[in-house]
């Protein structure tokens, strides 16, 4: 998802109001994207998901292993923890049940977002999202 300073922006905008679930769908034609998902999880272990993400979207493709150590390292994270996690696929199941979520529901783009059940694929500004959000939180009566 390279969304992330929308989806910040909104989660900061509806604090307590909504609630974001992130699944992983990495692309199964690009080199190291499973395991740079996986990664993403590794650092949201220690409380830097979003850390990563920025990293993980900004230096695409250079998602190797080697890479993801350094970037993790850079991060400031457990390097024991990290690595551990990454190489005894500790968030493999994870990342393969989000996969087969996203294919029961012939899902083949990132990002993709539900709002509600109401779908938005791709990318968006923020008053895209502002304008659904604002009409379901209405609707719900808050």
């Amino acid at each position: 998802m390279a969304a992330g300073p929308t989806v910040k922006q909104i989660m900061k905008t509806y604090p307590d109001k909504i609630r974001l679930v992130i699944k992983n769908y990495p692309y199964k034609y690009r080199d190291f994207a499973k395991i740079a998902a996986e990664a993403s999880l590794a650092a949201r272990d220690q409380g830097k998901y979003w850390e990563m993400h920025d990293i993980l979207i900004s230096r695409s493709p250079n998602l190797d292993r080697k890479n993801l150590l350094a970037y993790a390292e850079e991060l400031g994270l457990d390097m024991k923890k990290f690595t551990e996690a990454l190489d005894s696929g500790k968030h493999a199941k994870e990342v393969e049940s989000d996969v087969a979520l996203a294919e029961s529901m012939d899902l083949y783009n990132t990002p993709t977002f539900y709002i509600n059940g109401l779908q938005v694929v791709g990318e968006r500004p923020f008053e895209y999202f502002k304008k659904i959000i604002d009409a379901q939180l209405t609707q719900a009566g808050k």
